[in-house]
């Protein structure tokens, strides 16, 4: 294990210290005990079962969060092989030493000594573990514990098939509206925060817009909801962010409209492979402030991928040119739009499929996509539920989404200038053509940096020209925002 990997495990371990005298030994069973004394033990058969999938990849493991016949009070976690049996005895003796060491620092001990033996590759494969849980009042926080067990290894996701969300109303009237549809959704469990009733104040350290740009949880959220999906729409519920709470501190793992993006792009593409009749022009249209892994990651299933010039408005316009166009902005503001032919394409389509095919399933799913989106301009609503309903149809957590590719590092700055429209762009935004010489003098700065990308535009309200700069590390994304922005003062000046 390098040194990245011991750091996340003591870090993560500090969260679940165990009980004194606690003193456990698995069985049949699995552990078993008072549910209150149980919280360290979970978050640690969490790591064993992701090592278990990591030493028999590409295998799925499955953990289950459950006492059975025992009095409501007490709790327990067994693990379950992927033939769906007992977890191999021949692991036992392991599961019982981290489950009573002492000390963060013996655990990682413990765990370092058994991967070396086993030779088990951490890192470099892709591990998977299927939690479950039943009704225990205790079972929800124990579930969490599991979670983060899991995922403090590396390569290795957690897969919730829990249904439970918390909503950000931000204090606006998304909120409002979310309780009253929560009445007519009966299998939509979400909580809902931040409604304004308890005086709260509209998008004050709040909202999607706060969560997106300062990357700390909203008012109302906290240590308590490590590993939940959340969600925070803005005021005015016209666009949304999820994340999740990543320790016990207020930082927290953002999946903004990008991530939203690829969710939908990736759901409306596995359908269409599904039909493989190449009847469909399926887009995705970006702005050039989306980040660069979206977007290899969406080249990289062989869509289309146009750019459009910042603005909701231009994306929408661009989008419409496709049989299937989806677009979003890294704020959240996005949606499908589905033309009016392909649509009629599809219900006829289907009325020749046997009923519960997968064509038929899948034409189905397209329809009702094309029906719950908001295809007028996107709304924070129907864009949650459409999530809420791909990650149930995939079977995916949270994290397991947020693991369909890792940003690059970012920095955005803006220049003061005397005159902003004497920079003139391409109409992707992504180049600028005036002033002269200056796109030759960028590129030779983003030659220097490993995925190095960066552009120039004008403002459309301030004497300022934007910056926008991504680079493989952070160091170097701030490194090259700072270069590129020296070269607008020596073209333009500074006022």
């Amino acid at each position: 294990m390098d040194e990245t990997q011991i750091a996340s495990l003591l870090k993560s371990s500090d969260l679940f210290p165990i009980p004194q005298s606690l003193k456990l030994s698995y069985g049949t069973a699995g552990f078993r005990g008072d549910a209150t004394l149980l919280a360290s033990t979970v978050y640690r058969v969490g790591i064993l079962s992701s090592l278990r999938s990591l030493k028999l990849a590409p295998s799925t493991i499955g953990l289950m969060i459950t006492a059975s016949q025992n009095k409501v009070s007490d709790n327990g976690v067994k693990v379950s092989d992927p033939s769906g049996g007992m977890l191999s005895q021949e692991w036992e003796p392991f599961a019982d030493q981290i489950a009573n060491a002492s000390s963060p620092q013996k655990l990682v001990a413990l765990i370092r000594e058994f991967v070396e033996r086993e030779e088990i590759s951490i890192g470099d494969g892709k591990g998977e573990v299927w939690l479950a849980r039943d009704t225990r009042p205790s079972g929800e926080a124990l579930l969490r514990a599991a979670e983060i067990g899991v995922s403090s290894v590396s390569g290795c996701v957690a897969v919730d098939y829990s249904s439970a969300a918390l909503d950000d109303g931000a204090n606006g009237v998304g909120g409002e509206k979310m309780e009253v549809l929560k009445g007519y959704l009966r299998n939509l469990d979400i909580e809902i925060r931040n409604t304004g009733r308890d005086g709260g104040v509209l998008n004050e350290i709040v909202g999607a817009d706060f969560v997106q740009k300062e990357k700390v949880v909203p008012l109302g959220f906290g240590v308590n909801d490590v590993g939940l999906r959340c969600v925070s729409f803005d005021g005015d519920a016209d666009r949304l962010v999820y994340f999740y709470v990543s320790s016990g501190e207020k930082k927290i793992e953002l999946l903004d409209g990008d991530k939203i993006l690829s969710l939908f792009a990736l759901f409306v593409k596995e359908q269409l492979n599904v039909l493989d009749d190449g009847c469909c022009r399926l887009g995705v249209v970006q702005t050039a402030y989306a980040n660069g892994a979206s977007t290899d990651y969406l080249k990289g299933l062989g869509l289309e991928v146009v750019f459009a010039k910042t603005g909701v408005k231009r994306l929408h316009k661009k989008a419409a040119e496709f049989d299937v166009g989806i677009y979003f902005e890294a704020n959240g503001h996005g949606t499908i739009l589905f033309s009016e032919d392909y649509v009629s394409l599809l219900v006829d389509k289907r009325k020749g499929l046997s009923e519960g095919s997968d064509e038929y399933n899948a034409v189905s799913r397209l329809v009702a996509v094309s029906k719950l989106i908001n295809q007028a301009v996107g709304d924070a609503i129907s864009g949650l539920l459409l999530v809420e309903v791909v990650l149930r149809h995939m079977g995916w957590s949270v994290q397991k989404w947020h693991e369909l590719y890792k940003d690059l590092p970012s920095r955005q700055v803006k220049v003061e200038v005397p005159d902003r429209t004497a920079v003139v762009t391409t109409r992707e935004e992504t180049e600028a053509l005036r002033p002269l010489g200056i796109q030759d003098a960028i590129n030779g700065e983003i030659r220097k940096y490993k995925r190095g990308r960066a552009f120039i535009r004008p403002s459309g309200t301030e004497d300022v020209v934007r910056v926008y700069a991504e680079a493989s590390t952070q160091e170097d994304a701030d490194s090259l925002a700072d270069s590129v922005a020296q070269l607008v003062k020596s073209f333009l000046g500074s006022s």
